[in-house]
């Protein structure tokens, strides 16, 4: 049973993967890099827990349930959503954004997702080993396609900088763009999903997650249209 948990935290990541490396249809990333994204994902988890930690220290409740409005707005906005984009934020930017192979508007989603998912496994892998094979299922379609979507709106605007940069044009408000917009769906996401205790609003999660991911299927068609590449494509 537990290699059955372990496949199925993987599995929603892989998928996504693949799917977004197909999406790609006009310029496709090289598979190293590919994977390069989804380990700096998988990295990216260590330096978010150390933020987190230092974030909750303001805390004096620990468990989200038991926090008052103020203490779970702080909480899911600043101790978790800021900690984790910012940390996948920063090594996207690092180590792939000045890659040459980063050269058209859809690159900045495709590798952005990729982060997200390998940071997305590693965080499944955990939660699914200690709740069992009902959270690996309830994560499937929950938490995993929520960093898959985080990753659309920060790649979206990665993507936007990258192309602004090389054709000298102003830039750097994207990189904000970038972060700000991940973080405010992730802790909207957090937040509603946390409010237990409140009726009916712990829905507004999924409800959100649905539009959002439909508001990703239009970036990505947005970038693909805008390929520079999309003339020379058989």
């Amino acid at each position: 049973m537990e290699y059955l948990n372990l496949f199925l935290a993987v599995l929603p990541g892989l998928i996504i993967i693949i799917y977004i490396y197909n999406k790609d249809k006009y310029d496709k990333e090289p598979k190293k890099y590919i994977l390069l994204a989804t380990l700096l994902g998988v990295i990216s988890c260590f330096p978010a827990v150390l933020f987190t930690l230092q974030f909750e220290q303001v805390l004096t409740v620990k468990i989200p349930e038991q926090m008052n409005l103020l203490q779970l707005v702080y909480f899911s906005f600043v101790a978790v959503a800021f900690s984790e984009e910012i940390a996948k934020y920063t090594l996207l930017k690092v180590f792939l954004f000045p890659k040459k192979v980063f050269d058209e508007p859809m690159d900045g989603i495709v590798y952005a997702v990729c982060v997200g998912m390998g940071f997305a496994i590693l965080e499944n892998i955990l939660y699914v080993l200690e709740g069992g094979l009902q959270l690996a299922l309830l994560r499937m379609f929950t938490a995993v396609p929520a960093h898959a979507v985080f990753g659309v709106f920060m790649g979206y605007y990665l993507g936007l900088a990258k192309i602004r940069k090389k054709q000298e044009q102003p830039f750097a408000q994207y990189y904000f763009m970038a972060v700000i917009s991940a973080v405010v769906l992730h802790g909207a996401y957090d937040f509603f999903l946390f409010s237990n205790n409140i009726l009916g609003l712990s829905i507004l999660s999924f409800l959100g997650l649905m539009m959002a991911v439909s508001m990703s299927k239009k970036l990505i068609k947005e970038h693909l249209m805008n390929s520079p590449f999309k003339n020379d494509a058989p």
